[in-house]
């Protein structure tokens, strides 16, 4: 039997560092199928005092960045990042920044039904690549149907109070143990692996893993 590693990933569905860094992990992923990691995905919420509904994205940025030129400034790295990474980001397209609290309710029950990595690429490609409103329920209802979640169902508990304690004290509690970006990596419990990485990267990580769970030739 294969041994496995545990990766945990502190990510927020509205960053695009986490939308780059999972990208990069998935092309090193990928290229090594037998890889060990068993991914989960965590709450941390950019902004948790976002108002329930969202701001005006440009609004947002301005406030954040200190106008206008600062926004354009911050952004400059992200662009490069993305083409890099292969994505295409339509920025224009993005016209709220959403509070992300049901969007982390939605990445957790996906991870009762083992559709975790697929509801974050959903929720990624709705906001960077659509435009979407990922604080919307209808539309968190829709991604959740696209990868085969019941939509009512998840409809039904987005309109209760379903998880949203528990959602807040894990974003705290990563905080009080020292997490103040994202995407942030854990590997094995133990290495704390932050920022957008490169594949390359990710493939020594990997490599080095798979040859330290490799039972000795003496056995």
């Amino acid at each position: 039997m294969t041994q496995t590693v545990k990766l945990d990933i502190l990510s927020d569905p509205i960053c695009p560092w986490c939308y780059i860094g999972k990208t990069n992990l998935d092309k090193a992923l990928a290229s090594v199928p037998d890889h060990p990691f068993v991914i989960e995905w965590h709450p941390f919420q950019l902004n948790p005092d976002m108002p329930e509904g969202g701001m005006d994205r440009r609004e947002y940025l301005e406030r954040k960045f200190g106008g206008k030129e600062g926004a354009v400034r911050a952004y400059a790295p992200v662009v490069e990042h993305a083409e890099k990474a292969g994505l295409n980001i339509d920025f224009e397209a993005m016209k709220r920044t959403p509070n992300t609290l049901d969007a982390h309710r939605l990445i957790h029950w996906a991870g009762i039904e083992g559709k975790q990595n697929r509801v974050v690429d959903a929720l990624f490609t709705a906001y960077f690549v659509q435009g979407r409103d990922i604080g919307d329920h209808e539309v968190l209802a829709d991604i959740a149907d696209s990868v085969g979640m019941d939509a009512a169902v998840v409809l039904k508990l987005l309109k209760s109070d379903a998880d949203r304690d528990d959602i807040r004290q894990r974003d705290t509690h990563s905080r009080e143990m020292g997490v103040n970006s994202v995407p942030t990596f854990i590997v094995a419990n133990q290495h704390a692996v932050p920022g957008a990485q490169p594949p390359e990267l990710w493939a020594q990580v990997i490599g080095e893993i798979m040859s330290q769970l490799e039972p000795s030739s003496a056995e």
